[in-house]
Formats: structure tokens, sequence, C-alpha cells
């Protein structure tokens, strides 16, 4: 099993679905887990949670969005974590307006971007420098989705932030290599979240979905887990550049 103790993960977006779920899991491999959300009280309901597994956790009101907000919270973050952060899994992303495409307007373009390929750009930043400066390499983790592998028609500035992440992340995989960095993105798929919430609440939309999911339902937010603690694992130094598919086959079939 991987062992992650004495290590430090932080994940935005952490205080619920996808993102807590990998808190979890990382915690359980026994990892301190620093989770960045905008919502305080689920924030203090998230830290809560992970301390009861026994590490040492922390939440931070940041909005990911915001670059000021991304460099203050990334150097509270490394003070509280002793001066090290291993592994950054960014993971905080909104969806769209559900407006149809010709009625689409730029500023709804540029919210969903700024959230789900600027945000990562900036916390990606922050973290490669620090990483850099340390001199002991680390991991960093993109919540992409496979709609940036089947497309997303209907939430179009939604699906193509997602795909933009795994150019990102190819990327930097070969720009940080050389300094021990690993680089991957995770594609998770229809998963019982509160951004999906609407989707799953869709008598036909949720059963259009399971037909084409050979495992007949969604996934649970914690079933994201195990990837990411593959990804957090200090060991697999020759993994980067990869997009790790966790979508019950709905891609393949």
């Amino acid at each position: 099993m991987t062992d992650l103790h004495g290590r430090t993960v932080l994940i935005t977006g952490g205080n619920g679905g996808i993102g807590l779920g990998i808190g979890r899991a990382c915690a359980r491999a026994g990892a301190n887990i620093i989770v960045w959300g905008r919502n305080p009280d689920k924030n203090a309901e998230a830290e809560a949670g992970l301390r009861a597994l026994g590490v040492e956790a922390h939440a931070l009101v940041v909005d990911a969005s915001d670059e000021n907000a991304v460099d203050a919270g990334f150097r509270k973050s490394v003070e509280l974590a002793g001066g090290r952060i291993d592994s950054v899994f960014a993971n905080a992303g909104v969806g769209g307006d559900g407006s149809r495409f010709p009625a689409t307007t730029l500023d709804e373009w540029r919210r969903v971007m700024t959230t789900n390929l600027d945000g990562v750009f900036l916390l990606f930043r922050a973290a490669a420098n620090h990483m850099i400066d340390n001199g002991e390499g680390g991991a960093l983790v993109a919540t992409s989705s496979t709609s940036a592998i089947h497309g997303a028609a209907g939430n179009e500035a939604y699906g193509t932030s997602k795909t933009a992440l795994l150019g990102f992340c190819r990327a930097l995989a070969v720009n940080l290599a050389r300094h021990q960095i690993r680089v991957n993105a995770l594609l998770p798929g229809w998963t019982i979240t509160e951004l999906a919430q609407f989707g799953y609440a869709n008598d036909r939309f949720r059963e259009a979905t399971l037909r084409r999911t050979p495992v007949r339902r969604w996934a649970d937010p914690d079933e994201m887990g195990a990837a990411g603690v593959f990804l957090a694992d200090p060991t697999a130094t020759y993994h980067t550049g990869d997009s790790i598919v966790v979508d019950g086959g709905y891609t393949i079939f």
C-alpha cells in the first residue's frame, strides 16, 4: 500500500465532492491534508472529518481563481505544512450556466475559464516555484473530466476548459521533469457531486448516462481516492504526463 506518512497534500475545492474524496484517501494513507474552499462552514466540516482520520488537517478560505488569494493561500499553506508541500491537486472547478451556445456570453465563457483553467495555472505556478526551491520534487495533479474525451455539448466552456488542462499538464510534465516534479491529470466520469447534482436529479439524463456506463451507476466521490493516492505516491517517479480515466467504462462503451 502507498505510504504517505510525513507528507502534505494540498487540494483545492477540497471541502466536498471529489476533492474531499481524494483528501480522505490520502489521509488514510498517512498524509497531512490542507484543503482550500470558499465556504467556511464546509471547510470546517471537512477539516474536522479529516482530523478524525488521525492526521493533521487544515482548511483555508481561498478563491482559486484570484491571483493574490492563491499566492497568499499557498504561502500560508507552506507555513502550516512546516515548510514543504509534496502533492498539489488542482480540483476546484465550476460548470456552465446551461445556456445554449448561440446565447453564451463572453462573460460566462470567461467565468468558467477563470476558475477551471486560469486557477490551475495560478496554483501550479505557485506550487512549481515552491517545489523547485525545495529541490525535492513533488506531484501536481489537475482534475480534468471525461468531457475532455467525449465533448460536452451544451456545456462548451466547461468541456473546453477540461480539454485544455490535458495540454497544460503534458507541457508542464516535460518542462518540470528535470526538477523531479511529476504532472498528471485525473479524468473522473459521472460522479455524484454538488457540481453534477442537476444532471443526476434529471431522470432522463441520468438513465441516458447509466446506459452508456458498463458498471451501470454513477461514482461515489470516494472512488476517486485510490487514483489520487497513486498520483501522490512519491515512489511513482517515472509516471508523468499521463491522463488517468476513472469512469466505470463510460468512454469506451
